[in-house]
């Protein structure tokens, strides 16, 4: 059964049919934006020639192909939330399985467990640094394409195919919308989360090269801001203490040199609150004396 409706999603993605029961442990989950259905019942009809088959595999699907539409950032965490897979595949629907099926992929998984079981993330390509991709593919670029020593660390993924290790409960940004730079935003998520994302050797074919339209310059300008505004360097106060957080080593360390005498600064500042229980006489000890707790006197 391949999806014929041509009704835009509205609240959650749509399963194909019911061979998965909730009480199932489901593996694989593969999660499709569709807006052309003969494209993706050709993907799928690949999948399972490939081995994802069988009451452990689950396939979800976005119907776009209506007038409510959605973009991939909110429509992927859709899948993302409805998913049940141990592993989440976002995959574009003219992707299709040729030598690699089910098998290689879970051998590739077993090792980067081994290699590095905070991994989060894998695909097929992806940028390792400036300057420098790694690559396993074929598309309209070359056949059979092979870059680097796989596994690869990298700090983006290809949207093409991305799988997703459920369990780091991962999501799109919320403020960033369309169809560009989501591999980029989840691996970035991830990285400051702890997890780490790879390109594995797992060869598909993906039918089109690339698409960088005219929203392609403006997406990339709101994913530079959004993530420029998430990284800055900035102080963070808690009820506890006061911190530098700067990724620049050298700045991080006046930072830190700079806490102490801030936070005296800062708490005797006009605008400044809850140092001192304004509640106790003048000269009672807080509950807790010397804490930076908002019961208690600054230290």
């Amino acid at each position: 059964m391949v999806p014929t409706s041509t009704n835009a999603i509205q609240a959650k993605p749509r399963r194909l049919d019911d061979q998965c029961d909730d009480t199932s442990q489901i593996v694989f989950t593969i999660a499709t934006l569709v807006t052309d259905t003969e494209q993706y019942a050709a993907m799928r009809a690949s999948f399972a020639r490939q081995g994802f088959t069988g009451p452990d595999c689950e396939f979800l699907f976005l119907d776009n192909t209506g007038t409510n539409q959605t973009c991939a950032y909110r429509g992927l965490n859709r899948a993302l939330t409805a998913a049940r897979g141990k592993y989440v595949i976002l995959c574009h629907q003219d992707v299709r399985l040729v030598d690699d099926g089910r098998n290689q992929l879970e051998t590739r998984l077993t090792e980067l467990d081994a290699k590095d079981p905070a991994w989060a993330l894998a695909g097929n390509a992806g940028g390792t640094a400036p300057g420098k991709l790694a690559v396993r593919i074929t598309d309209p670029h070359g056949a059979d394409q092979n870059v680097g020593c796989l596994p690869a660390r990298v700090m983006s993924l290809d949207e093409n195919f991305i799988l997703i290790k459920r369990e780091a409960n991962l999501a799109f940004s919320r403020d960033l919308s369309g169809f560009h730079f989501y591999g980029a935003d989840i691996c970035t998520v991830a990285d400051v989360l702890g997890w780490s994302a790879y390109v594995i050797d797992f060869h598909l074919h993906h039918l089109s090269a690339g698409n960088p339209n005219r929203d392609f310059e403006i997406l990339k300008e709101k994913f530079r801001t959004r993530w420029s505004r998430a990284l800055q360097p900035r102080w963070i106060q808690t009820t506890c203490a006061l911190l530098r957080i700067d990724g620049d080593p050298l700045r991080q360390i006046f930072g830190q040199l700079a806490e102490a005498p801030y936070q005296k600064i800062a708490r005797r500042l006009p605008g400044a609150s809850g140092w001192t229980n304004k509640s106790l006489p003048q000269g009672t000890p807080s509950k807790n004396p010397g804490s930076d707790s908002t019961t208690g006197k600054a230290a």
